[in-house]
C-alpha cells in the first residue's frame, strides 16, 4: 500500500529518467493514478514498464515537439511526434477547449500518438469547464468485423460528457467490445477464465481461456452495431486525422517495430448553442430518469459517471494497492 502523493513522485522519478520533461512527466503520472483511483487498474500502473519499454525501445519520443495547426478559430490539428499518448491528449483537451470557449464549438484532430488511458479522463476536464464533449481514440486489433474472423477495428472506446448541476458530471466512457482488452490481459496473466460470448479463439470458436482470446478476437457490444461504432471511431480518429487505421495501428506490449501512431478526435461545445437554461434542463432531464419505477434489488437508477466518481471519493484519502508484479516494475523501473 503507497499513498497518492509518495506514488506519484515514483512515477514522475521513473519518466524522467525515461527522458520526460517535469511538465511531461507530472501529466502521465497524474493519468495514472486517476485510473487506480477510480478502479481502472487496467489502464493505471499495469501499462507503466509497457510504456517506459517502448520509450527505451525508441518507438515513445520522450522529448516530442508538439505541433498546433490552426485550421480555423474552431479546428485544430496536432502533430503529437510521437509523444506518449497522455501527453498528446492533454495538448488537445485543452486546445479543444480553448477553441470551443472562444466560438461555441471546437474540433481537434490529433495524429502521430500513443494510447492515452481514460478517455474519461480528459472529457472530465472540459465538463469541468462547462462544456459538452465527445472524446474518440482507435486501438490496435481485436475486434472482428461483423461476419469476419479477422480482428480489424480496435477497441476504440466512445465517450460523451456533459455537465450536470451538481458535482458529479455526466461521463459515458465505454469500449465498443464485450470486455475490456485490458481484463482479458489480467486473466491472461492470471490465469483466470474470461466469460463466455466475449471472444473467439483463431479458428473462431467462442472461448473462455484469455490466452486464446488475445490470440483471436473480441467480439463486438451488439453484433453488427457494436462492429459499426468500432468502424466509426476508426474513421473518425484514424482516417480523418492522418493517423494508422484499418487494423494498422501497433499493439503497444508486442508490436516495437514503430511508433503506434494512434489518432484522436475531440470535440467540445457550449451547451447553451441553441437553448438556455441548459443547467435546469439536465437536472430536470436526470430527475425524470432517476424517478422511474425501479427493478426488484435496485436502490437508485444512476447516470454514468456516478460509480466512477463514488470510487474516487471513496480512494482519494485510501492508500493504494499495488499487486506484487507491479511492485517488482517500480523497484526495477526505479533503480535504473
Amino acid at each position: 500500500m503507497v499513498n497518492g502523493k509518495k506514488l506519484k513522485k515514483i512515477i514522475i522519478k521513473i519518466f524522467r529518467n525515461h527522458g520526460l520533461t517535469q511538465n511531461h512527466a507530472n501529466i502521465v503520472s497524474e493519468a495514472l493514478i486517476n485510473a487506480e483511483l477510480v478502479g481502472a487498474h487496467t489502464h493505471g500502473l499495469a501499462r507503466l514498464k509497457m510504456y517506459c519499454d517502448r520509450i527505451n525501445k525508441k518507438v515513445i519520443n520522450p522529448k516530442p515537439k508538439i505541433k498546433i495547426k490552426k485550421i480555423s478559430q474552431s479546428i485544430s490539428q496536432i502533430d503529437a511526434n510521437n509523444s506518449i499518448g497522455f501527453v498528446a491528449a492533454d495538448v488537445g483537451i485543452k486546445q479543444v477547449i480553448k477553441n470551443a470557449k472562444k466560438t461555441g464549438i471546437g474540433l481537434v484532430g490529433i495524429k502521430n500518438s500513443g494510447h492515452y488511458g481514460l478517455s474519461g479522463y480528459y472529457a472530465e476536464q472540459a465538463v469541468k469547464k462547462n462544456l459538452i464533449v465527445f472524446c474518440f481514440t482507435n486501438a490496435p486489433p481485436a475486434i472482428a468485423p461483423y461476419g469476419s474472423r479477422k480482428k480489424l477495428f480496435g477497441t476504440n472506446p466512445i465517450c460523451f460528457g456533459a455537465p450536470t448541476s451538481s458535482k458529479i458530471p455526466f461521463i459515458l466512457d465505454t469500449s465498443v467490445s464485450e470486455i475490456n482488452r485490458g481484463k482479458i490481459r489480467v486473466a491472461a496473466k492470471t490465469g483466470k477464465k474470461i466469460p463466455m460470448g466475449v471472444a473467439l479463439d483463431k479458428f473462431g470458436k467462442p472461448t473462455t481461456d484469455a490466452k486464446k482470446a488475445l490470440l483471436g478476437v473480441q467480439l463486438p457490444l451488439g453484433g453488427f452495431r457494436g462492429s459499426g461504432l468500432a468502424w466509426m471511431v476508426d474513421i473518425l480518429s484514424g482516417v480523418m486525422t492522418g493517423s494508422s487505421h484499418g487494423g494498422k495501428v501497433k499493439d503497444p506490449f508486442d508490436d516495437f517495430s514503430g511508433p503506434q501512431n494512434v489518432g484522436h478526435m475531440f470535440i467540445a461545445m457550449k451547451p447553451n448553442l441553441f437553448v438556455g437554461n441548459f443547467g435546469k434542463r439536465i437536472k430536470k432531464n436526470i430527475r425524470m430518469v432517476k424517478n422511474l419505477p425501479k427493478i426488484k434489488g435496485v436502490d437508485e437508477i444512476l447516470y454514468p459517471g456516478q460509480n466512477k466518481f463514488k470510487r474516487y471519493k471513496k480512494n482519494i484519502f485510501k492508500k493504494i494497492l499495488i499487486p506484487n508484479n507491479i511492485k517488482k516494475d517500480l523497484k526495477d523501473l526505479n533503480e535504473k
